[in-house]
């Protein structure tokens, strides 16, 4: 004998099944993270270490134009987490997918019944989290050498700044990993792609000039620039260009991301 379910009932099951797989996955990728703990205390020691020597070195500079009009310290909290975003989810991505792909860790996921949006959103989740425990580290290490506060009404800012960059970087992320050949060359490829953008964005020393101008249509510069000037009050509002850009960036890379991307290994 077969018993009818509702309709309306299956339609509210479906919903709590996904939740479900969503939360497992994301704490799979977080317990991944953490069983490699020499990974992980790198991961948040190095932004801890920078900032502090910047804070060491700059904690009672003044406000200046060199700074874009505030002092050294926010200028570095600035710069640092958006670096650090950068590479938790930008870094972190690449190779992962790069080395799993290669590993045939996706060719097995795509066999199992876990549904492919359920395994990349629980992916991206987990790199973002560790992007935001980056952020509060660098904030309080920075009001430990004097960091002054944004204001409280810049503080939603912020949040959508580094929403949008942490979007932005993992679609960076996914579209670079699905151009890599071999799990071996993921570092290299990597890094030849951050370290530029870094450089020429004013992460280390402000850049001014017409390279600041080229770097702001870049991806990591309207980041440094959205939280620059949340921390020192330069603007009212939301930074609509900053944000704009960062929305284009995370748009064309996740179209590029899900046109070349391979679940298979790619031949030798």
């Amino acid at each position: 004998m077969s018993v009818a379910v509702p309709e309306a009932a299956h339609r509210q099951v479906a919903p709590r099944r996904g939740a479900g797989l969503l939360w497992h996955q994301i704490r799979y990728e977080q317990l991944t993270f953490w069983r490699n703990p020499q990974s992980a205390f790198f991961t948040f020691v190095f932004p801890v270490l920078i900032i502090s020597i910047f804070g060491g070195l700059f904690g009672q500079a003044k406000d200046t134009s060199f700074y874009y009009g505030g002092d050294a310290l926010q200028y570095y909290v600035s710069t640092i987490i958006a670096m650090s975003v950068l590479g938790s989810c930008y870094s972190q991505l690449a190779v992962v997918l790069a080395t799993r792909r290669q590993t045939g860790i996706l060719k097995r996921v795509r066999a199992t019944p876990l549904p492919a949006s359920v395994y990349f959103v629980g992916l991206l989740a987990h790199c973002v989290l560790v992007s935001f425990v980056d952020v509060l580290l660098i904030i309080v290490v920075g009001r430990f050498y004097g960091l002054s506060l944004p204001a409280s009404a810049q503080w939603l800012s912020i949040v959508v700044s580094l929403v949008l960059g942490a979007t932005a970087y993992c679609a960076l992320g996914a579209a670079v990993a699905s151009m890599i050949r071999n799990a071996d060359a993921a570092p290299a490829v990597v890094q030849f792609v951050m370290f530029p953008l870094v450089i020429i964005s004013g992460t280390m020393v402000p850049i001014h000039g017409a390279i600041g101008t080229i770097a702001g249509a870049l991806p990591v510069k309207p980041l440094n620039d959205a939280l620059l000037t949340a921390f020192t009050g330069g603007g009212s509002g939301f930074p609509w260009h900053d944000h704009g850009t960062l929305l284009a960036w995370g748009a064309v890379s996740a179209v590029v991301a899900i046109r070349r991307f391979r679940w298979d290994p790619r031949p030798e």
